[in-house]
């Protein structure tokens, strides 16, 4: 008895693709170890073209793009919707608000569809600043997920309490699976001799704080510490606030702002220690790429940062935003070769042994099969009817 199409379990990934960041590069990671599983057949429906389809078409992963700058809104849905039905997907994955939106509306509310989203941190209007309409958005997402969704995967354990305990999902309902990363096959070694380089990546947006980078940068430099230097790779909005901060501290020689960066492992080599200062984070993977390349990381003690780093052991967890706290840290680091050599040491066995993309490929692919089951039994009992009736 042939069992078709039936025979894999397709699921549909849905992306924007409209920039590079972690969701994109967690998402990249893990469609290309899921291509691993024989038993799964993907595709993949991109809002954008850009560097993760490129990436996406690199491994051979086949790439629907539906160009939400030339297509109006319902004409993708009517599109998606199309893809759904003719691939016979059994699950929808997205990964932001409006891709949440589209898997539930091109999905038609059809049962035999299971819709799962990655919710890859806690919403940027979590902060003080953030206005209605930001708030109403991040409300109407929870209330999305919760009523539509079969499951939520939460990148930390951190994003999952916030989901059961402020917006009343279902335990059962959410699964806090890690972000995972290729893990090198060696550590990084830093090329050349020159100053100590404190470096960061991401997105200059505010909810990445950079301006209290530049702060501890200030502090550092008041204690008049020679040969030290700060690199931050990344492009946004906040780059003009960045650079008149850089210029107030008199700061132009020692803090390069050093835009987009495609090879980013030649931006680790030139790194000695990675300093995060964000409000909040899920699971960065800015910091996981900096801990398998073995760099120690100093960074605040929230969100899912404190599931990555132990204090004192791959590096630092500050307390507090105060700029002078992580200064001091940075200093210990800095003049303290042995300690930064152990901590470098735990980084990369901290990577290796929690945040690999295989791992977290398999975890996915664990729970693609338990919510797939009930539909994948309905389709066999069906399959077999029809095939004995002829």
């Amino acid at each position: 008895m042939s069992r078709g199409r039936n025979s894999k379990m397709k699921v549909i990934h849905i992306i924007s693709g409209d920039l590079w960041a972690g969701a994109e590069a967690m998402a990249f990671n893990l469609l290309r170890h899921l291509q691993g599983y024989p038993e799964l057949d993907l595709g993949i429906i991109l809002l954008n073209e850009g560097k993760l389809a490129r990436k996406l078409r690199s491994i051979g992963a086949t790439v629907h793009v539906l160009d939400e700058k030339r297509l109006p809104f319902w004409d993708i849905v009517l599109r998606t919707r199309a893809v759904l039905r003719s691939s016979g997907a059994v699950i929808v994955h997205s990964h932001r608000y409006k891709e949440n939106i589209l898997a539930t509306l091109a999905s038609g509310f059809n049962r035999s569809i299971k819709l799962i989203a990655t919710q890859h941190g806690l919403p940027e209007t979590a902060e003080d600043k953030r206005t209605v309409t930001n708030r109403f958005v991040a409300k109407a997402n929870f209330n999305l997920l919760s009523r539509y969704f079969t499951a939520t995967v939460a990148v930390s354990s951190d994003v999952r309490n916030y989901l059961v305990k402020q917006h009343a999902f279902r335990e059962g309902s959410v699964e806090a699976i890690h972000n995972g990363i290729d893990i090198p096959e060696t550590r990084l070694s830093r090329t050349g001799a020159g100053p100590f380089v404190i470096g960061s990546s991401g997105r200059l947006f505010p909810v990445k704080d950079y301006p209290l980078m530049v702060d501890i940068a200030g502090a550092i430099a008041a204690a008049n510490v020679p040969d030290i230097r700060f690199a931050l790779a990344g492009d946004g909005p906040e780059r003009p606030r960045l650079e008149a901060r850089i210029q107030g501290y008199g700061l132009q020689e020692q803090f390069i702002l050093k835009g987009h960066q495609e090879d980013m492992d030649s931006f680790y080599r030139g790194v000695d220690l990675y300093l995060n200062s964000s409000v909040h984070e899920g699971i960065p993977m800015t910091i996981l790429e900096a801990l398998a390349r073995g760099i120690p990381v100093i960074a605040p003690a929230v969100g899912g940062i404190r599931e990555i780093i132990t204090d004192g052991v791959e590096g630092f967890l500050i307390g507090s935003r105060n700029p002078q706290d992580f200064a001091d840290k940075c200093l210990l680091l800095r003049d303290n070769g042995e300690l930064r050599e152990k901590m470098a040491k735990a980084a990369r066995a901290r990577a290796e042994q929690a945040f690999s993309a295989d791992s977290m490929a398999d975890r996915y692919y664990r729970l693609y099969r338990r919510v797939a089951a009930p539909v994948r039994q309905q389709q066999w009992h069906q399959s077999g009817a029809v095939t004995l009736a002829q």
